[in-house]
């Protein structure tokens, strides 16, 4: 369960990101902080990471941070990915020897 919990986390703050780039798109193309599109979709990011922030907490309180925070690296992956599937973002090559990289060091890491 905890885990469980721990991975929404790390799904929520890769959201959070996305809709940060989001926002910077949104800006840009209506040049003002106060349009409501781009209040929309700032105070939705912060909204996300603020609750995602009191589960991590929760979180925290139910296991060590060095057991769970490896899984946090999952978020290098899952960000841009969702920046390909939402904005059309290309990848690299590297990407995907990094993403190799980062997940065998978590199943490193959490066996551990």
């Amino acid at each position: 369960m905890i885990y469980f919990v721990a991975l929404i986390c790390v799904l929520g703050i890769a959201a959070g990101q996305i809709l940060f780039k989001l926002s910077a798109s949104t800006l840009q193309r209506t040049g003002s902080f106060f349009d409501i599109a781009t209040l929309t979709t700032l105070f939705s990011a912060f909204a996300l990471y603020g609750i995602t922030t009191i589960a991590w907490v929760w979180v925290l309180q139910k296991i060590e941070l060095g057991k769970v925070y490896p899984l946090m690296a999952l978020a290098f992956v899952i960000v841009p990915i969702g920046s390909h599937l939402f904005f059309g973002e290309k990848f690299q090559p590297q990407y995907f020897i990094g993403v190799a990289v980062i997940i065998l060091g978590i199943i490193i890491t959490v066996k551990a």
